[in-house]
């Protein structure tokens, strides 16, 4: 079991090292690529890759130190900088998919023939390339994660728009098929962003877990004997994957401190059962005054 969950540990961290380098290599390849097929658009994808390897550099490192382990800083480890990484990332691929569509729009008016032998060599090469980088990344869960599998599938999709675009136009003059695909990447891309970002936000302002129903958690206490009420009841995230919840359990009659922490064992078994993996319970007797009783 240890060994299993050391790899879990350190499996997301592999993930996205691979990925690094599988995406700054093929970048080089671009820019060569580029110069030797004489593509302006290779060039420009070339600029956006060396821009994702920016991202994925980025979120190397942050989830490398959100495996640190806790300290008087931060209590709760360093779980959070793997979030910091998925914002920027998130912010990064904005800004990288509205620049595609300020670049394509005025293509759709003025379209440029490319060099479509060079395009679709490339183009098969980089479906492989990144397609193998969103595999690897698709078996990771943190949003860091997820995120940059987003930006190496944009990649993939990127690609594949120039693949279908080039056959296309290999036998159909017919130039426009390039800005029309890459401009409908871009708002693809831009929905997945808004969500990503949207759940961030959920977890850094401490919006109760998405998953985590707080009504059946505090069905799942009140339902245990000896408990007659529960309130003061909070529930966050501290990185999308380990969730934390504190509250008030009032007991019907006093308990033993071994009975109290019989009973602590039982409600934090039911709270894993839920998802939760950090659970901090305060008892009150029947009738006992509490300041932060009218809390959900």
């Amino acid at each position: 079991m240890h060994t299993h969950h050391h790899d879990h540990q350190h499996g997301d961290v592999k993930n996205i090292k691979t990925a690094f380098f599988l995406n700054l290599s093929f970048t080089i390849i671009e820019f060569v690529g580029g110069i030797l097929t004489n593509s302006v658009a290779i060039l420009s994808d070339a600029v956006h890759d060396l821009g994702d390897s920016i991202s994925l550099g980025l979120a190397w490192y942050f989830q490398k130190v959100a495996k640190k382990p806790r300290t008087k800083e931060f209590t709760y480890g360093y779980k959070r900088f793997s979030l910091l990484g998925a914002v920027i990332n998130s912010v990064i691929l904005l800004v990288g998919s509205v620049l595609i569509m300020v670049h394509a729009i005025p293509r759709l008016f003025n379209p440029q023939q490319p060099n479509v032998e060079g395009m679709l060599l490339l183009a098969v090469l980089g479906v492989v390339v990144n397609g193998l980088a969103v595999l690897r990344l698709r078996k990771g869960s943190s949003i860091n994660e997820k995120v940059v599998s987003l930006h190496l599938l944009e990649d993939v999709l990127g690609w594949l728009a120039v693949l279908v675009g080039a056959g296309i136009m290999y036998f159909v003059d017919a130039p426009f098929i390039d800005p029309l695909l890459s401009i409908a990447i871009a708002l693809y891309i831009l929905f997945n962003v808004y969500r990503n970002i949207r759940q961030s936000l959920h977890i850094i302002l401490q919006g109760s877990p998405l998953e985590i129903d707080l009504s059946e958690v505090k069905q799942s206490i009140l339902s245990i004997d000896g408990v007659g009420g529960v309130h003061d009841l909070h529930a966050w995230s501290v990185d999308g994957e380990y969730n934390v919840l504190t509250a008030h359990v009032v007991l019907v009659e006093p308990l033993s401190m071994g009975e109290q922490q019989q009973l602590k064992l039982l409600i934090r078994e039911k709270l894993y059962a839920q998802g939760i993996q950090h659970g901090t319970i305060e008892f009150e007797r029947v009738g006992e005054e509490c300041s932060m009783e009218e809390c959900y």
